[in-house]
């Protein structure tokens, strides 16, 4: 006769169901591959990312600086404090040598200068890099803003965009964090927030979309759904493969874990041009097959 495991059991009726804890990076890897999901957020140890994107290097950077702005006095809120706080926090990761480092190191400095100048220095932010948080009855997700302004009544979240590619109202419109970052503060700070913007800094385009309390609601309902799918594979893979203590082990001494191949099929990759940029590429057959090698740097615009 047939067993049934608990976990595969209804709740009983009344028991508090447990929430799936998660950020909207999370959710949105779950949906681009669920292989990176998997090296990313369940095997333990993580296997070894690919070396460091110089991409990445300038988006954080200017994100840095930014956000140090911001928490400077208002007499030193000017553009030559913004290049000075870049130059200081500039991060050499990626590049190809230190001429490239160097040259991006002035397109940044000018690229925060010249975006700081359009700011009044004066209209402090209700939030900068403010983490936020909110709970349904089936996840409880949290994110950090690059900042929340005040608008009249209402609150605005602001996303920085550092990349080459020139963004649509449409990027502002379907994207999952920014929904949710509107829903999670209108809810800590009891305040409305429906607007959400992405500041463009290499083009100074400022992309805006208002949202509607059904379109916020659409939003939450699919981060419901996406978490619903990966806490269930979460159990599989739990039940599958025993968390194991590596404490004492030298970082990187031990192996990842061996999954098998019927629980692979549930963390399937999603081969396509985008497995160039993946941390984890070298780790996924498919993955290498599907795209080329990128250097560090091919990320940089030209």
């Amino acid at each position: 006769m047939a067993t049934t495991r608990v976990h595969d059991q209804l709740p009983l009726e009344g028991m508090p169901r447990r929430l799936y804890s998660c950020t909207p990076s999370r959710l949105n890897t779950w949906l681009d591959c669920r292989r990176r999901y998997r090296f990313t957020y369940l095997d333990r140890p993580q296997p070894p990312k690919g070396p460091a994107w110089a991409h990445n290097s300038v988006g954080a950077s200017v994100h840095n600086a930014l956000a140090g702005w911001w928490r400077e006095p208002y007499e030193r809120r000017t553009p030559l404090t913004a290049a000075i706080l870049l130059t200081n926090g500039w991060i050499t990761e990626g590049f190809r040598d230190r001429e490239q480092s160097a040259h991006w190191l002035g397109r940044a400095r000018d690229l925060v200068s010249g975006y700081v100048a359009t700011l009044d220095p004066s209209d402090d932010p209700v939030g900068v890099e403010r983490t936020v948080a909110t709970r349904t009855k089936v996840i409880a997700v949290s994110g950090r803003i690059d900042r929340l302004d005040r608008r009249g009544e209402e609150l605005v979240v602001v996303d920085y965009k550092t990349g080459r590619r020139p963004l649509t109202q449409d990027d502002a419109r379907s994207s999952l964090a920014l929904a949710i970052y509107a829903v999670a503060a209108s809810r800590m700070m009891r305040t409305p927030c429906h607007q959400v913007e992405l500041h463009h800094l290499p083009t100074g385009e400022v992309i805006e979309w208002r949202h509607t309390d059904e379109s916020l609601a659409r939003h939450l309902g699919r981060a419901e759904e996406i978490a619903d799918e990966a806490a269930a594979a979460d159990e599989r893979y739990r039940d599958r493969i025993p968390a194991k203590s590596t404490r004492g082990a030298p970082a990187g001494a031990a192996a990842a874990p061996a999954v098998p191949p019927e629980l692979d099929e549930h963390f399937a990759p999603s081969p396509g041009p985008l497995c160039s940029w993946c941390d984890f590429r070298r780790h996924c057959p498919e993955g290498l097959a599907a795209a080329p090698d990128r250097t560090p740097w091919d990320g940089l615009a030209d």
